[in-house]
Order: C-alpha cells, then sequence, then structure tokens
C-alpha cells in the first residue's frame, strides 16, 4: 500500500513539474515583455483532451488568469492581450521599446480561442544571412519572444552548424585549414548550407565556430521551453572537394555554377547511393544531437537552385528515398522537411512525374513540404496536394532585406483561407519563408495571426486593430493612414529586388537590372496624404509608430526620386544644360535628405550593421574581415560586377547616401560633363568606374554611425513640408 502510495505521489509530481515548465516558460517570457504587468499576470496550465492548441483569458480578483494548453499557447494568449486590450505592439527587433498603457486594462468575459492549424512555420536560409548573422542572444531573445507571441512553433534553427561540420570532417582526415576554408564568409553562410557555393569569403575565423556554438545551445534551449519544434538540419550530400583526396573512390561530382560565381567557388555533391553517404550522416546527426538535441525534425534540400545528376524519375525517388533512410538509420522518428522553392525555381525541369517520384519515395506523413512562395505561386494547386504528403503554405514576401513597403494582403486572405478550405486534409499548418526581415511587419504577423482565425478575416478592421497598436490607441489620423496603406502599397503583391530607383545603378530611363524593380501601380500622391496624416498625430508616440513614419517618408520621396530623374533625362536628351544642372542637384539633395530620414530611425542604419558584426571579432584582423562580409552582402553581392550586384539592396542610412547617392554623383557629374562638352554619353565607360566604385566602396573601412540622430517626428515633418508641394504637382 505505501508503494502504491508513493507511486502515486511520484506521477502526480511529474505531471505538476510538466504543468509547471509550461507556466514558468510564459511567466519568464511576460516578465521580460511586460514587467510592469507580469505581477498581476497569472498562467495556468489547460487539460485539453483535442489535440488542437488553445488558449483563454479572464480577468478574476483583479488579475489577468492566461491558461494554455502549452507556454506557446500561453505567449499567444498574451500576445492577444496585448494586442486587442492594451492597443500595444511588440516588435521583432530587441531595441524597440514596448510601450503599454498606464492601466491594465480589464477582460470584460472570458476569452475562448483555438488554433485552426497545429504546426505554424517562421524563417529561411537566406534570413541567416540577410538579416541574423552578426546578431547576439539578446537580438535572438527578443526574435524568440515575438515568435511564440505570434505561435510560431516550428522554427528554422540552423545557427551553429559550421562547428558541427568542423567536428564531422575532422574525423573524416580534413585539415583545419582545409575544412575552414571549405565554408563561406559568415553573411554567406546560407548558401554554403544549401550547397550554392563553397569557399568564397573564407576561411571562416575558427572564432566564429566557437560563438556560433554556445549562441545555437541558448537559442534551441529557449524556443523549446516555449514549446517550438526546432528544426535542425541534415547531411543533403553537400561536400568539401577535398574529400576526394581522402577517398578517391567516392562519386562526388560538381552542382555546377551558381549566382554568376566563377567556377572556383562551385559546390560538391556525393552520390547518395555512394557507401560515404550514410557514415558522414550518422557523423553529422550523432555528433549534432549530442550538442544540440533534437525534436526529429529536419531541414535537407539536396537540390536547391542546382541541377540533380539525373532529371531521370527512378534516380530522383531513389536519392530522396537513401536520403530519408539515411536519416531515419539514426534517427527512427525523424521527419524530413524540404523547401517546395525548388519546384517553383526550376518548374520547366520539376515536371508532375519527378516531383511526384521525388516525394512518394518517403513514407506518407514523414516528408513535410514549404510551399514555399504562396504569395506568387501555390504549388500544392499544381501536385495534387504535394502528393498526399503534409504540407505548410507560406507566405515568402521578402528578397535580400529589400526595404520596399509591399504585400498584398487582401489576396493572401483570399489563398489562405482557400487553402484552409481546399488545400486537403494534409494540409498541416502554415508560416512564414521571408529572405530578410525589418520591413512590411504587418505581412508576418496577419499571415501568423491567420492560424488563429475561425474562418475568414475582415482584412479591413484587421488593419484598423494593428494600426491602433502601432500608435498605442485609436486615432482617426492614423486609422486613415493605414487605410490608405492597405490599398496602396499592401494591395501589391512583394517581389524580386523591389527597390525605390535611388538603390538602382543609375540610369537614364527604366531601371538598370531585376535586382532593383521601383514599379509600382498605386498614386504617389495618395501615399504622400497618408504621410501627411502619420506627421500630424499629436502627443507621445511609439517606436513603432516612428518607424512607420520614417518608412512611409522613405517611400513617398523615393517614388517621386524616379519622377525627377525622368526630368534630369529629359533634360539631357534636350541639351538643356542649366535644367540637367537644376535636376541633377536635386536628385543629390533628395538622397540626402532620404538619407538624414533614415538616420533618424536606430532600425535603419548601416552603422549598425557594420559595427555589430566587428563586434564579433576577437582582433583587429577579424574586426576587417567581418566589416568586409558585412558590405559585400548588400552591396556587390559576389564576384566584382556580376549578376547578383544589389540583389540585397535596402534603404538605410549611410548606404543611401555613400553608395547609392556616390553612384548618382558619379552619373550626374559624368552626364553633365558629357553635355558641356558636347559629347555623347559614354554608358560602357561609366559602368567601367561604377564597378570599380563598388568594389572599393564594399572593401572600404569608412565609420558609420550606429546611433539614431536627430527626431523622427520632426525630421519628417520637415520633409514633408519641403517636398509636399512638388510631390502634388505631378502630372
Amino acid at each position: 500500500m505505501k508503494y502504491a502510495l508513493l507511486v502515486v505521489s511520484l506521477l502526480i509530481c511529474v505531471a505538476g513539474s510538466a504543468q509547471s515548465k509550461n507556466t514558468i516558460a510564459a511567466a519568464s517570457l511576460a516578465k521580460r515583455i511586460v514587467p510592469a504587468f507580469s505581477e498581476r499576470i497569472v498562467f495556468e496550465d489547460l487539460k485539453i483532451t483535442d489535440t488542437k492548441d488553445v488558449f483563454e483569458l479572464e480577468w478574476k480578483n483583479n488579475q489577468l488568469f492566461i491558461r494554455g494548453n502549452n507556454a506557446n499557447s500561453m505567449a499567444v494568449g498574451l500576445n492577444y492581450y496585448l494586442k486587442y486590450f492594451c492597443h500595444t505592439s511588440v516588435s521583432w527587433y530587441a531595441k524597440d521599446r514596448i510601450f503599454l498603457p498606464t492601466q491594465m486594462p480589464i477582460v470584460g468575459k472570458p476569452i475562448h480561442q483555438e488554433a485552426r492549424c497545429k504546426n505554424r512555420f517562421f524563417l529561411n536560409y537566406c534570413t541567416f544571412g540577410y538579416t541574423m548573422p552578426w546578431w547576439k542572444w539578446e537580438d535572438w531573445e527578443r526574435m524568440i519572444d515575438w515568435m511564440a507571441l505570434n505561435g510560431v512553433n516550428l522554427p528554422l534553427a540552423i545557427t551553429g552548424q559550421e562547428y558541427v561540420w568542423y567536428k564531422v570532417w575532422k574525423k573524416f582526415g580534413l585539415s583545419d585549414k582545409e575544412i575552414r576554408s571549405y565554408f563561406t564568409g559568415p553573411a554567406y553562410l546560407p548558401w554554403h548550407r544549401m550547397a550554392n557555393i563553397d569557399h568564397w569569403e573564407g576561411p571562416l575565423p575558427k572564432s566564429w565556430l566557437d560563438n556560433q556554438l554556445q549562441l545555437q545551445k541558448k537559442i534551441v534551449a529557449r524556443e523549446r521551453a516555449l514549446c517550438m519544434k526546432p528544426v535542425l538540419p541534415a547531411f543533403a550530400g553537400h561536400v568539401p572537394e577535398m574529400l576526394k583526396t581522402k577517398y578517391p573512390t567516392a562519386k562526388i561530382t560538381s552542382l555546377g555554377k551558381w549566382g554568376d560565381f566563377s567556377k572556383q567557388y562551385e559546390s560538391y555533391f556525393l552520390d547518395p547511393f555512394d557507401s560515404l553517404f550514410n557514415p558522414i550522416q550518422k557523423e553529422f546527426l550523432a555528433e549534432q544531437t549530442k550538442l544540440f538535441g533534437t525534436d526529429h525534425i529536419y531541414g535537407t534540400d539536396p537540390f536547391n537552385e542546382v541541377t540533380p545528376p539525373s532529371w531521370e524519375p527512378n534516380y530522383l525517388a531513389n536519392a530522396s528515398h537513401v536520403i530519408y533512410s539515411s536519416i531515419t538509420n539514426v534517427d527512427a522518428n525523424a521527419q524530413w522537411l524540404q523547401m517546395a522553392w525548388i519546384f517553383y525555381y526550376q518548374q520547366k525541369q520539376w515536371t508532375p512525374e519527378r516531383i511526384k517520384a521525388f516525394l512518394r519515395a518517403v513514407p506518407q506523413d514523414k516528408m513535410i513540404l514549404l510551399d514555399y512562395f504562396c504569395d506568387n505561386t501555390e504549388i500544392w494547386k499544381r501536385t495534387e496536394s504535394f502528393y498526399g504528403q503534409p504540407y505548410l503554405w507560406c507566405y515568402l514576401g521578402n528578397f535580400g532585406g529589400n526595404t520596399m513597403m509591399s504585400g498584398n494582403l487582401k489576396e493572401v486572405e483570399q489563398r489562405l483561407e482557400n487553402t484552409f478550405i481546399n488545400g486537403g486534409k494534409n494540409m498541416w499548418g502554415l508560416g512564414s519563408t521571408l529572405e530578410g526581415f525589418g520591413i512590411n511587419p504587418i505581412m508576418y504577423e496577419y499571415v501568423l495571426d491567420k492560424a488563429w482565425s475561425n474562418g475568414s478575416v475582415d482584412v479591413d478592421k484587421w488593419v484598423n486593430d494593428w494600426a491602433s497598436r502601432r500608435y498605442g490607441s485609436a486615432n482617426n489620423n492614423v486609422l486613415q493612414a493605414w487605410n490608405i496603406l492597405l490599398h496602396t502599397t499592401y494591395a501589391e503583391q512583394a517581389g524580386l529586388g523591389r527597390a525605390t530607383l535611388t538603390n538602382s545603378r543609375p540610369v537614364l530611363k527604366g531601371f538598370q537590372s531585376w535586382t532593383t524593380n521601383p514599379v509600382y501601380a498605386y498614386d504617389n500622391k495618395a501615399l504622400l496624404k497618408a504621410w501627411k496624416l502619420l506627421n500630424d498625430v499629436n502627443g507621445k508616440t511609439t517606436d513603432v509608430y516612428e518607424y512607420d513614419v520614417v518608412n512611409v517618408g522613405k517611400q513617398v520621396l523615393g517614388n517621386y526620386f524616379k519622377t525627377v530623374r525622368d526630368e534630369f533625362s529629359t533634360a539631357y536628351n534636350n541639351k538643356n544644360l542649366q535644367q540637367v544642372i537644376v535636376s541633377g542637384n536635386k536628385l543629390n539633395e533628395l538622397i540626402n535628405d532620404m538619407d538624414d530620414l533614415l538616420a533618424s530611425n536606430k532600425n535603419l542604419l548601416l552603422g549598425d550593421w557594420v559595427e555589430t558584426a566587428k563586434s564579433l571579432a576577437i582582433n583587429e584582423e577579424e574586426k576587417k574581415y567581418y566589416e568586409q562580409d558585412a558590405k559585400k552582402i548588400i552591396t556587390v553581392w559576389g564576384e566584382k560586377g556580376r549578376e547578383l550586384v544589389d540583389y540585397a539592396n535596402r534603404s538605410i542610412a549611410g548606404l543611401m547616401k555613400d553608395y547609392y547617392g556616390e553612384r548618382w554623383k558619379i552619373f550626374i557629374t559624368d552626364i553633365t560633363i558629357s553635355l558641356k562638352n558636347n559629347q555623347p554619353f559614354d554608358e560602357k565607360q561609366f559602368l567601367i568606374k561604377i564597378k570599380d566604385f563598388e568594389e572599393k566602396w564594399s572593401e572600404s573601412k569608412n565609420k558609420y554611425s550606429s546611433v539614431a540622430k536627430g527626431n523622427s517626428m520632426k525630421i519628417s515633418r520637415s520633409l514633408y513640408k519641403k517636398y509636399a508641394a512638388e510631390i502634388e504637382a505631378v502630372q
């Protein structure tokens, strides 16, 4: 009898401990996010028999009770309270303060909310290069909190894997120098991990490997505490070319050129049928699990933007089966998470027959597809819902960290709702696969919020609520402004290379390349009105509101830049030297004014990007290395003058004036001189000069401020006053 009582007591303790882990994690989150309210928020475990995630809110005894089936659901419940009762917006940036009302709002009647889907994915391999390569724990801590508040429970977690690979390749006979030279620079690691490029900006410092190891341990621990399942990588066949010298009979082949890089940067692929494949997989997963644990979901993408050794369906099926088996030989509970981006990117080659062969070679429900770019193309519609394998509808929305205001809110609502209804039972959830963030947060919070909707969402009402929490309360000016944004910038689909013309290599007509596409369909005067409405509010503002004011102003002025450029070009074609000088000065002035506006916001600074990179260094040599890596990725991207230049363009202070502005200054000067000398403008010579400038700038050591300058509202109002009449006069 005593033994039975002891067993019961132990079971009760274990159950209580399991429950308390959720409430402890949620309470810790509340203390980090809303310390002023946290003592009056009580988290409780909600015992349910259903598999759905759920939260409840109830006000009693002058306290807010938040109940959920796990810590993640509790976090969503907390965010619901902050959004709809406190009018509070929690930014994904650690630097942004969180503004709360002076009194804690009361919840009038109990609220019960269920998730519409179980799985909510976030991040993209590229985000780790375009946004997060220099992040420290405080940045990750806020980001993980933001993900929890927005219900993310499947975050991509690929930090620190180079440390794992370093240990693995050592076991297979490679030296320290050979391994670190195989890796790329930090900002380029996503494309190394996806088997696109090797060696570029290498060798990777050993201190980087050690730093990222410790960071990843913190990341996955916090994500798991908040009931997320970190998606870790697995071996997909990418190996160092040098491995051929150690294993001469191994079937290792080049994956060919990628991104216009030269042959020396090509990646190499070990055939899945080679006897070396399984041992490498086993060593990698064993080492990774020892360091980071596992949740049995592995991101594995063997043919991302590269050509497989064979397009024969049988080969693709067998390769898929062997890769999956190599994982399950180590982890019997493994599931494979695969980007469906490859089926979009090479859609001519990935025929239905080939896709079906590749997917169906893996047991049912063991391969999960990320339908990566559903805001543009929904692959599930072309593949009979991925031939039965589970998939997640994903909104991409951003390429390269581009800072153009864009997003098709109402169309996304229609597409998502249709998928929930008609996408099949194997539609397992939704997510966002943005390449870079910091711009258009409305789109990502909307998509994740959709996971907790009861059905169709009234987008106009949702945007009104969004506007209120960006400002901190309901305000007529702000509501009107966001209504305009909903029907202008957020009625346009995002896409590749979105940028204002300022960020393009200078040309007299159109724009220079696909990496800087400034085309928009709305009337810039409407956006000007929204800017005025945002400028005209009185009283205290929030950090996120001031970001919106700067962002809208930047977009208005950037759109107007094209008008002035066209005036400049017309004057040149008419050989009107006086007007060329006037319009040229106006172009330079506009870029300088945009830079001043951007410099007033702490999240829009080149100096922050560069100085944060340098802060990871342990010596002067590493500082120079990290600074160059940070500058190259957002400007020239790859080798001098190649096709990816400006792919990661962004309108930030310092870059706007000293990089884009200098390119336009050179252009304006050359045009003016050619007209004065009555000679045709030499475009070929100009392009050579610009490529030289870009390369020298990316390797320069100029100092940029990492601290915001000036008052955002004051500068914004001043620039509105300066340019409003000119923009209104545009025909």
